[in-house]
């Protein structure tokens, strides 16, 4: 294994090139020409919209906490779960489907996951309208399959679509579809369960997700297919064996442990704490998610363009500025502070999760690709699924400014661990 598998990625135009005239290439990788440029950009939206649909299913419980408490009579930490389990459930299922998105047909696996996404969201209201917990955490467990087989088998279709030299930039514009999602679902999920009752937010974005899906399916056609140099086991072996991937890996973790806190607990301390309502509470945290739109895509802009390829500034930077904003953040009074907060605290942690898939897959040779986005995608989002929980519970300890103040550690942390990382050869 190369520390990076831009050797073999920077051969895919050339490949794509000698396949012109049937299409496609031996790795299913789309020929780069011209006429390709609006599907391309096509399909990168249809994506992002099936990713929105599931990333707003995915946070809305947090914009409804205290009416799931009071409706199901449960407290923070099993609330926290509502929203863990889906980052807990990716975390155990993301290793698995990148196996099989690099041995199989990963369009059409995504495809599946869309299907997954319909059914949870119908369990999950019709669990929510008869009050059974734990049916609604099983909901939310294949609503967690559908999310990482969805994130996974895009981002290897998109990054087989582009040049290497525009990949970051395009992942990056893909990632944003995370916060989109977010946004949507904390600024309208009380909406919802004011019209609806709460139990409807479930199922309320699986429409966007299928209008994605269709032009996801229509652009995508030629991409997706099995690659012909699948990895062995011993090559799967070398990514958990990776130093640098593992690095990689643990600054996705605290990105996302970070991302998660104040997403899940962000609205209920402007609740409780500021004494806002609970519907301008979602609107205020949704600038939070709503700011890694720019910074997502600004991520691989950064790291392509102004930084000549580099991904280590951005890394740096990005746990260097949250740092100090989240430790604070307790001691703004004013909501023009706290939302000023908000903002660049969102971008700041943002530029981290719009960078890292790209950066694992250039850390590994190009036919693990897949597998090591999969499991950059399991360790980051254990930090998604251990934060809602462990939040809940020091804030039912400690208090919302201990909790703050451990989450800042965490950036400390994350800007240390930032120097040490190693560019892609």
């Amino acid at each position: 294994m190369t520390d990076r598998g831009a050797d073999s990625g920077a051969m895919a135009p050339q490949r794509d090139a000698a396949a012109d005239e049937t299409g496609t290439a031996e790795s299913g990788v789309v020929a780069a020409v011209p006429g390709r440029d609006w599907t391309t950009y096509g399909l990168i939206l249809g994506a992002s919209l099936v990713s929105a649909g599931l990333a707003a299913y995915e946070i809305v419980p947090a914009s409804v906490t205290p009416l799931i408490r009071d409706s199901l009579g449960i407290g923070s930490t099993s609330a926290g779960l509502i929203v863990g389990t889906m980052f807990g459930t990716a975390v155990v299922a993301s290793l698995p489907a990148g196996a099989v998105l690099d041995r199989t047909d990963s369009r059409r696996v995504l495809a599946a996951a869309v299907l997954g996404l319909f059914v949870a969201g119908v369990w999950g209201w019709l669990a929510g309208r008869a009050g059974a917990y734990w049916p609604l955490i099983a909901s939310r467990v294949v609503g967690g399959v559908a999310y990482v087989v969805v994130w996974n088998a895009a981002i290897d279709i998109i990054s087989r679509a582009v040049d290497p030299d525009r990949r970051a930039t395009a992942v990056g514009v893909f990632t944003a579809s995370g916060p989109v999602g977010f946004a949507l679902g904390q600024s309208t999920g009380p909406l919802v369960a004011a019209r609806f009752g709460w139990p409807a937010i479930f199922p309320a974005y699986t429409g966007l997700a299928l209008v994605g899906f269709g032009l996801f399916w229509h652009t995508s056609r030629g991409l997706g297919a099995a690659r012909a140099d699948a990895p062995t086991l011993g090559e799967f072996g070398t990514v958990l064996r990776s130093r640098s991937v593992w690095l990689a890996g643990v600054l996705g973790f605290l990105s996302y442990a970070l991302y998660l806190f104040v997403n899940s607990w962000g609205s209920s301390y402007l609740t409780g704490e500021i004494g806002l309502s609970l519907a301008a509470s979602g609107l205020v945290v949704a600038v939070f998610p709503a700011v890694g739109v720019l910074s997502r895509v600004s991520s691989g802009l950064l790291s392509d363009r102004v930084f000549g390829g580099r991904r280590q500034p951005v890394l740096i930077g990005s746990f260097g500025l949250a740092a100090p904003l989240v430790l604070v953040f307790t001691r703004l009074e004013t909501v023009p502070m706290l939302v000023g907060a908000l903002f660049c605290a969102g971008f700041a942690i943002q530029l981290t999760l719009g960078l890292s898939f790209t950066y694992v897959r250039e850390l590994v040779d190009a036919n693990v690709a897949a597998t090591a986005v999969a499991f950059q995608t399991s360790v980051g989002l254990a930090g998604a699924f251990l934060s809602p929980i462990a939040g809940g519970a020091v804030v039912d300890a400690a208090g919302f400014e201990v909790a703050f103040l451990l989450a800042g550690g965490l950036a400390v942390v994350g800007t240390v661990l930032a120097w040490r990382a190693p560019e892609p050869a």
